[in-house]
């Protein structure tokens, strides 16, 4: 085994190999249709306390977390483009939480943000989400109360919407990928919100898990095509994948189509709460181990995976000859002549230049600030104070509108947009590739990045960093469309 240091806290990484759960390794059977719901696809969630064993270490003790139904990550929900979904969370922890299905387009009173579209769920209670499906992809829940900790103690899952015509491959993997911060025994450490993860990168752990364990070597049939659909559940953790020896085609960013292509730079990079789906042609021959390689911190490069060809004949002895390209989701294009241009500035963190911030109507130095409210991020010199403040954008309803953000901290931010999807046009000045949809877009230190959006969507939304610790610090607004 390999060991590296995580490059914004001083913990080890032990590497670990992938374990390949298929989706149906995880999936969740439909349950009947509720009375007077014949035409929504039903499933239930239950989160509540749980043993899960993260290591694969024998003498390794199992974890005390928070899963969705007994699993970590939970049950796979999955339905059809254009079908009804309901979702019924029945709250077993002894605090309140929510569902927020990140990334859907779905109605405001949907969205699952304690306080500005629902009231939190108590402890013993329920909720039914319910909702239309008009666009097919890879997205995924999680809860949106104290989400840094909920989130961070193992409550989340896929939730895959399937096209009406999707490609032909051989096989499907859903891959839910995340960070633990463990103890040598492998229980989880307890601390959420630590104040060096809220200034700096965020809550990173130091240990690896796909689909909820170690990380094991992934069997494949030379020739093989693969859909592999990728979810980056961690708080802070952005990943870099290199896939050494194969061709993987992109085909879609946040759940929306794209034309198909390799990944610039030969890299898969993804910041918490985005996703990627993946077609991979299995190019090694039998007996050959080719690595998928986290490199984004060129420092602390690690084996991410292995795909292990199976000894025998090969599946077939060329690329299957079959289309990827995947049809275009229903969204509504920004009128970039017409559009409203806003611009947002982020500020804050270690090693920022943030001197003074307004929270709550009152100007506080960065110290008073900290001290006074554990708030170090801003957008636009506001630090969020909850999901009940002011809006810092008011939206006419069926507007199109233009936001330039600009990153100015030192830190990653993945800034996520409740309700809607949106074009990415440029970064920094330059167009920006492949014209993607996104509901998260990943800046880097000094990005600027602009992107469009039609404001189709009623209601109070949140846009805020899916570095949870960020967020939770004070990185996010309410936007309100009417």
């Amino acid at each position: 085994m390999r060991s590296n240091r995580t490059p914004s806290h001083g913990f080890s990484i032990s590497r670990r190999r992938l374990l390949g759960a298929s989706a149906a390794g995880l999936g969740l059977a439909a349950l009947p249709a509720l009375p007077g719901r014949a035409e929504a696809r039903a499933f239930s969630l239950a989160p509540g306390p749980a043993r899960v064993k993260l290591l694969a270490d024998p003498k390794a003790q199992a974890a005390d977390v928070w899963a969705f139904s007994g699993s970590v990550p939970g049950p796979v929900v999955r339905a059809r483009q254009g079908e009804r979904l309901s979702i019924r969370l029945g709250n077993g922890l002894d605090r309140a939480t929510t569902l927020h299905c990140h990334g859907l387009r779905l109605p405001n009173g949907m969205d699952g943000v304690p306080e500005l579209t629902q009231a939190p769920v108590a402890p013993g209670g329920a909720f039914v989400y319910e909702f239309d499906l008009p666009d097919a992809g890879t997205y995924w829940y999680h809860p949106h109360t104290q989400t840094s900790e909920q989130v961070g103690r193992g409550l989340y899952g896929a939730l895959i919407v399937e096209e009406k015509e999707p490609p032909k491959v051989d096989r499907e993997l859903v891959w839910v990928m995340d960070d633990w911060r463990i103890d040598d025994a492998g229980a989880l450490t307890a601390e959420f919100n630590h104040p060096h993860d809220i200034s700096h990168g965020g809550r990173i752990g130091n240990l690896i898990t796909v689909n909820g364990a170690e990380l094991e070597d992934v069997p494949v049939r030379a020739g093989e095509r693969i859909r592999l659909r990728l979810i980056n559940a961690a708080n802070g953790r952005v990943f870099g994948l290199r896939f050494e020896g194969l061709d993987p085609q992109v085909i879609a960013i946040d759940g929306h189509p794209v034309a198909p292509h390799a990944p610039e730079g030969g890299r898969v990079v993804m910041g918490p709460g985005q996703r990627r789906d993946l077609i991979v042609d299995m190019a090694g021959k039998p007996g050959d181990r080719l690595a998928v390689v986290d490199d984004y911190f060129e420092r602390f490069t690690y084996t991410f995976a292995t795909f292990v060809h199976e000894p025998g004949s090969a599946l077939r002895s060329s690329p299957l000859d079959a289309p990827m390209a995947l049809a275009a989701n229903p969204l509504p294009e920004p009128d970039l002549a017409a559009a409203v241009t806003s611009d947002i500035v982020i500020e804050g963190g270690a090693m920022g230049g943030l001197r003074q911030a307004m929270y709550q109507g009152e100007k506080l130095s960065l110290m008073d600030l900290w001290r006074r409210h554990r708030k170090v991020w801003v957008l636009n010199g506001v630090a969020s104070s909850g999901f009940t403040e002011d809006p810092m954008f008011k939206l006419q309803r069926g507007r199109s509108y233009r936001w330039r953000l600009k990153n100015d901290t030192a830190w990653d931010h993945p800034m996520h947009l409740h309700g809607h999807a949106f074009r990415i046009l440029t970064r920094n000045g330059k167009p920006a590739a492949h014209r993607t949809w996104s509901d998260t877009v990943l800046l880097h230190a000094d990005d600027e990045v602009e992107i469009a959006f039609v404001a189709d969507n009623p209601g109070k939304w949140l846009f805020h960093c899916h570095v949870l610790e960020h967020h939770f610090g004070g990185m996010g607004t309410v936007v309100d469309v009417a």
